[in-house]
């Protein structure tokens, strides 16, 4: 039996970026990971692989709508499925392969195979059980099922299915109209498939910015994407291959269904924590089976922790990432925080979508006097040079102090972008000192700077 500090379970991003922190603070570490390899859901099969087909995907597209315009004559790339998934893989390895040697690096045990918790301060991975003062749950999260639509990962698959499909098919029906089912829709789409995406709701990516959104579904339906909105998905029936969703307009109850060779459940993500032992122990969940935590990521069981996925909160990445440092610093006797008004979101379409902070409708809601900065990238002398004047910058400032609420980026490279005006929000800067701030020309960021000069005078380019 070995004893440990902390023993973390899962080795996601908010996992192995725990157990890596732990471990530089002088806390003896080992995380527990059942998988071949480490990095969890994100690198293996979720957030890694598919920005590898995103970009090898953008790159045709540029190739085919936009090379011959700048003067790059000969003939179209055709697509080689086998070697896109091949580079694919390669990324993910090269990935987890690097996380594996900053475990060696930084001293982190690796418990290969996967762990319960047969009572507080003991893990056991296998037939060995061992000891830890603290013990983090960081298991992440699983695709939400829908009733009446069962996966085989063949015809009707998940995100992880859609990584990894036999062959690129002629016609693919997305089920939910939010990041992953976007983003792997747009894939397909570029490849050549005619993607529809049914969506429950009266619009897609549900919570963001409403004018964000309608300018992001009308730039997707001009690439080709079909959108069937107010849709209740009733069942997806499977035979010789094709796939019939048959779905219920919310709006009149009328009845419709279509027809595809693959469908993509994307309906959203669950917590996941099968096999933990946490009812025998006692550990508190939520109605959504959230492991339910305080302030310090504590549950109601001594000694035991959750971040990530597995708690409340957007389920990404970034923020388990945050958590987990935060809890390793705390069990080092920091006082860390994590500022949950200023975790960026970003959609890895083309063209990008970041976001950050308030929207328009929780301002509204709230009852906030605000403004509005906005910045179209048509005026952005880069973007126009670079066939990528689609979308605006728009930030949000409180009307009487000027201090940046929250900003949605629409357009080239905003998932980077956006990170300006979270460094600005995270020292309650205003728009005014966003504005007087010099940017390089030509870059993409002086649209940012634009709009927040639309918080004030007007912008100078629009």
């Amino acid at each position: 039996m070995a004893s440990y500090d902390v023993i973390i379970i899962g080795s996601g991003p908010g996992g192995y970026v725990s157990a890596i922190r732990c471990a530089q603070l002088g806390l003896k570490t080992a995380c527990v990971e059942g998988r071949d390899t480490l990095g969890g859901t994100c690198l293996n099969v979720g957030c890694i692989p598919s920005k590898a087909l995103l970009h090898a995907t953008h790159m045709l597209h540029e190739a085919e709508h936009n090379f011959a315009d700048m003067g790059l004559k000969g003939k179209t790339p055709s697509v080689d499925w086998d070697a896109m998934l091949a580079y694919k893989d390669k990324t993910v390895g090269q990935n987890t392969g690097g996380i594996e040697f900053l475990f060696k690096k930084n001293k982190v045990d690796w418990l290969k195979g996967w762990g319960s918790i047969p009572e507080a301060g003991k893990v056991k991975v296998g037939d060995e059980v061992h000891e830890a003062k603290h013990i983090i749950i960081a298991t992440g999260s699983e695709p939400a099922p829908l009733k009446g639509v069962e996966v085989d990962e063949e015809t009707v698959v998940t995100s992880t299915g859609a990584l990894k499909l036999k062959k690129i098919p002629k016609s693919l029906v997305v089920i939910g109209g939010g990041v992953i089912g976007l983003e792997l829709g747009s894939v397909y789409a570029r490849l050549g498939s005619e993607v529809t995406v049914v969506e429950y709701l009266d619009a897609i990516t549900p919570g963001q910015d409403a004018e964000v959104a309608r300018q992001f579904q009308k730039l997707l339906t001009k690439q080709g994407i079909k959108f069937v909105l107010g849709a209740a998905v009733q069942g997806v029936s499977v035979k010789n291959k094709k796939a019939t969703v048959s779905y219920k307009m919310r709006k009149d109850d009328a009845e419709a269904e279509i027809t595809a060779d693959t469908v993509l459940l994307a309906t959203g993500r669950r917590p996941f924590t099968d096999g933990l032992g946490l009812s025998d122990l006692g550990v508190a969940l939520s109605d959504r089976g959230q492991i339910e935590v305080d302030g310090s990521y504590k549950t109601n069981v001594d000694g035991i922790y959750a971040i990530g996925d597995a708690i409340k909160g957007p389920m990404l990445a970034h923020k388990a990432e945050d958590e987990g440092m935060a809890v390793a610093e705390m069990l080092a006797g920091q006082k860390p925080h994590v500022n949950y008004n200023v975790i960026p979101g970003v959609i890895y379409t083309h063209p990008e979508v970041g976001s950050v902070g308030e929207t328009e409708e929780t301002l509204k809601k709230a009852g906030r006097a605000y403004k509005v900065g906005k910045f179209p990238f048509l005026g952005n002398a880069r973007a126009k040079a670079n066939h990528a004047g689609d979308g605006f910058v728009k930030i949000l400032a409180d009307k009487e102090t000027d201090r940046i609420l929250g900003a949605h980026i629409i357009g080239p490279m905003a998932g980077d972008l956006i990170h300006e005006i979270c460094v600005a929000m995270e020292f309650g800067a205003a728009a005014e000192d966003l504005a007087r701030t010099c940017h390089a020309h030509p870059t993409y960021s002086e649209a940012v700077r634009e709009a927040a000069l639309a918080c004030g005078d007007g912008a100078i380019h629009a």
